[in-house]
């Protein structure tokens, strides 16, 4: 894993930076590729991953279950952030082929090399699979569209997202010494980039949980959660850090996120609960405490409210 991966998150004042911050994304996978026409890939469905393919020579197709298409063109990227099923092809009609059962040669552990198709024009592919280990990474996935296509036409393409896929097309051409990890860390922060271009621009990213996160008073109350989630945290503690008054805050609170403050904070701390049950066995007396519960038993009842079965036997289950 490469060291950008294993900071700690940082304590921002900013939750949305924090949540940016906090994808911590893994790649498990890149493949640098050079498809001739005509060509077609199927990609799995990978629920829990990222997939992302930028494209640095010629042009594709983007297809979904639905037959929606989206045309890709040279220097233009799309993320699949809930890792949905698709095919990418020189042509809507190609025929499609699963993406893994293509022979590859293996460049490194996490690197691979792909030559494909029936020797017709070339389009070159670097494609990406992605994993994100942090609930507050998991929750910005989960509010993100099926996909996100950053357009090269009409200056939808920012500068510096250009200028990072120039970068990694001419590692991937002139296949340079070290050159695979120097994409792998190019495609981390190209998807962080675009996932914030998306942010920025989107009318669904000003509303909800994300639109929360940018609320100037809100966006400070959630970023004291999500920093210090075992805290003894209230209504009045919490509405302090927004800089407003208790009734203010609860009310400009429960109208933006659809639940009460309690209501959210007990679920944030469930969820990192149940992340960690989930990841590695754990004590839950400790597990308890660091999520700021003066008892065991209080802690279950509340992750019992929450997910319906109590701590011991989701960890059971977990490790059966």
């Amino acid at each position: 894993m490469n060291e950008i991966h294993q900071r700690e998150i940082p304590k921002l004042s900013d939750a949305l930076g924090q949540t940016l911050y906090s994808l911590r994304l893994n790649g498990l996978m890149y493949a640098n590729s050079e498809l001739t026409a005509p060509w077609g890939l199927e990609m799995p469905p990978m629920p829990g991953k990222m997939m992302f393919h930028i494209v640095t020579k010629g042009s594709c197709w983007l297809g979904f279950k639905n037959d929606e298409t989206v045309l890709l063109q040279p220097g233009e990227l799309v993320l699949i952030p809930k890792g949905e099923g698709h095919s990418i092809a020189s042509q809507k009609n190609s025929e499609c082929k699963g993406f893994f059962e293509i022979p590859v040669t293996k460049l490194s552990e996490r690197f691979e090399f792909m030559q494909y198709g029936g020797g017709g024009d070339e389009t070159h592919i670097t494609f990406g699979i992605l994993s994100f280990d942090h609930i507050a990474g998991q929750k910005l996935i989960s509010q993100l569209p099926p996909a996100i296509h950053i357009k090269s036409e009409n200056n939808e393409l920012p500068e510096q997202l250009n200028t990072l896929i120039n970068i990694m097309a001419n590692e991937v051409a002139n296949a340079s010494t070290g050159g695979e990890t120097v994409v792998a860390n190019l495609a981390d922060i190209i998807v962080i980039k675009a996932i914030r271009y998306w942010l920025k621009n989107s009318k669904e990213a000003k509303e909800g949980w994300l639109g929360a996160l940018k609320d100037p008073k809100i966006g400070k109350a959630l970023a004291a959660i999500h920093n210090q989630p075992g805290a003894t945290w209230n209504v009045e503690r919490l509405a302090e850090q927004a800089g407003m008054s208790r009734s203010g805050f609860s009310a400009r609170f429960t109208e933006i996120m659809g639940m009460s403050v309690k209501q959210y904070l007990t679920e944030w701390r469930m969820q990192l609960a149940r992340m960690k049950i989930m990841q590695s066995p754990v004590s839950l007396p400790d597990l308890a405490e660091e999520l700021g519960y003066q008892s065991e038993a209080a802690f279950s009842r509340a992750y019992k409210r929450v997910f319906g079965l109590p701590p011991f036997r989701q960890n059971q289950k977990n490790t059966d």
